[in-house]
């Protein structure tokens, strides 16, 4: 499946922006063959604004989870995306996946929050392992600093997730994670990873993009710069289980001698 990764920081604080940013990206996506596009953790109204994170926090069904659904149908391309979700006095850093028919797939609630900023802002998510089948592959979903840990993708790798989507907000100085943490994730979980940053200066952070596709063997199918950019590669499943029947990993572990980490 081709992918999309859209680096970009958008409009912080205008969610009609961002949408209009989304769309014409789903646009140039599309038109390159894409059958998914990710964009950034909190795309949609920004990451460093504050407490304008409740003020613009929406439900997973509220009015810009249907303009983005309806941005999928127009385009013919299934769109991953991170917002503030807002659930009663709740509000969660997320991510959504929707297909290319408008239908929301699956939703995920970020489980590890980084730093006060993030603490300060939203809720942890409690579900480690979140999935939808798409165009043949199974398909999971996390946030950023999710992907740092080993434990939440090998999670993922056990439940047989094949691509891996992971919206960040990735800071100087740990570009290091995306230029060698999230390949090696790959390599050692025999999964792709679309790893989708934000861009440049925003409030006290500034993003380093190096938006990355890796695959299975560790290899970068797909790397982006520091600007704003699209880049495309492919998530092939043919590769995927040539990958998989080569490696042993999975099927090596001794899960007895692991119950200390838990």
């Amino acid at each position: 499946m081709r992918t999309a990764l859209l680096q970009s920081s958008g409009h912080p604080g205008s969610v009609a922006e961002n949408l209009e940013v989304l769309d014409e990206a789903a646009g140039r996506a599309a038109a390159a063959g894409a059958g998914l596009l990710v964009a950034p953790e909190l795309f949609l109204t920004g990451y460093a604004i504050g407490d304008d994170v409740a003020r613009l926090a929406e439900p997973a069904d509220g009015d810009a989870a249907d303009a983005i659904a309806q941005t999928a149908t127009r385009h013919g391309l299934a769109v991953a995306y991170g917002y503030p979700e807002r659930d009663g006095d709740r509000v969660f850093n997320s991510a959504q996946l929707i297909s290319a028919d408008g239908t929301r797939l699956a939703g995920y609630r970020k489980t590890h929050l980084f730093g006060r900023y993030e603490r300060d802002h939203f809720t942890p998510g409690d579900r480690p392992v979140v999935q939808a089948e798409l165009d043949g592959l199974t398909v999971g979903l996390m946030i950023c600093y999710d992907v740092e840990f080993p434990e939440n993708v090998r999670a993922h790798a056990l439940a047989g997730t094949d691509l891996l989507l992971v919206p960040t907000a990735q800071m100087h100085p740990f570009q290091f994670v995306a230029e060698s943490v999230v390949p090696v994730r790959a390599f050692e979980n025999q999964m792709y990873v679309a790893y989708v940053n934000r861009a440049g200066a925003e409030g006290e952070f500034d993003f380093v993009g190096l938006s990355v596709l890796a695959g299975p063997d560790g290899i970068a199918r797909a790397r982006a710069g520091r600007a704003e950019e699209l880049v495309l590669a492919d998530a092939d499943p043919a590769l995927l289980a040539a990958s998989r029947a080569a490696n042993p990993y999975l099927t090596d572990r001794r899960p007895g001698l692991y119950g200390s980490l838990a």
